[in-house]
């Protein structure tokens, strides 16, 4: 998980990358401020990109992929951890 930035962290579940190929690309795509970089198969997650997060969700609607709910996770580190969709 990116933690580093100073309001968003951002954790993608490993085991969800290994099981659905097309996660990468998919984050990759609707993201509006390109906080996710498909490389090669893998995902890289941008760290100046980060806190330019607008708390769309739009990266944590992977169902339609079969990818579980909560495989990819938007920690609000100004609100005491809070999870984005949890709430």
């Amino acid at each position: 998980m990116r933690r580093d930035a100073i309001f968003i962290g951002i954790e993608v579940d490993q085991g969800a990358l290994d099981e659905h190929s097309e996660l990468p690309a998919h984050l990759t795509q609707v993201c509006p401020v390109d906080i996710y970089r498909e490389t090669e198969g893998a995902l890289e997650i941008v760290a100046e990109n980060i806190d330019e997060c607008v708390l769309c969700g739009l990266c944590l609607d992977t169902e339609h992929l079969g990818v579980a709910v909560g495989a990819v996770k938007v920690i609000k580190l100004y609100d005491d951890c809070a999870v984005l969709g949890a709430e």
